[in-house]
């Protein structure tokens, strides 16, 4: 009836070590991912950087960085040094 009691309620049965009764209780507790305060410690860089993009794209954002690609895209372009487009080889581009 004990080992039964011990089966429902999650306990061990019959009399363990410390080492194995660390084991049990690792097993035991929720997963570490699961645990809010594991995978919640850092900002979401992907969805914050999507939405800056965003801004940016309806001039609600001023990334510095992106314009000045973006400015030196441009001038070399105007200066002729943008490689032309390759096609891919041995497959052809449907639309």
């Amino acid at each position: 009836m004990n080992r039964l009691s011990c089966q429902i309620f999650g306990e061990v049965a019959r009399p363990t070590n410390s080492k194995s009764m660390k084991v049990v209780k690792l097993f035991s507790e929720e997963p570490v991912d699961h645990r809010k305060e594991i995978h919640a410690y850092y900002p979401r860089h992907v969805e914050t950087g999507k939405l800056m993009t965003t801004l940016r794209y309806y001039g609600l954002f001023r990334d510095e960085h992106a314009d000045f690609n973006d400015e030196m895209d441009r001038m070399r372009a105007l200066r002729g040094k943008v490689k032309p487009e390759r096609q891919a080889k041995g497959k052809q581009k449907t639309e």
